[in-house]
């Protein structure tokens, strides 16, 4: 597995904190703060789409 380079953690008003990352192979990765062993991983690009339709409201049943 690769190494994970992680964001400072962002946390919402509801605090719901989240934490971004990336490794040296290009992946991404999103991740809950209180539980460093789980995360969610995929392209840039499929992450950046699923984060734009949780703030355009088409996918808030997932948080």
């Amino acid at each position: 597995m690769n190494d994970i380079c992680w964001d400072e953690a962002f946390c919402s008003e509801g605090a719901n904190c989240f934490r971004f990352g990336l490794d040296d192979q290009g992946r991404a990765y999103i991740g809950s703060t209180t539980d460093q062993a789980t995360y969610v991983s995929d392209s840039m690009e499929a992450l950046q789409a699923l984060i734009f339709a949780v703030k355009a409201g088409a996918a808030d049943h997932l948080l």
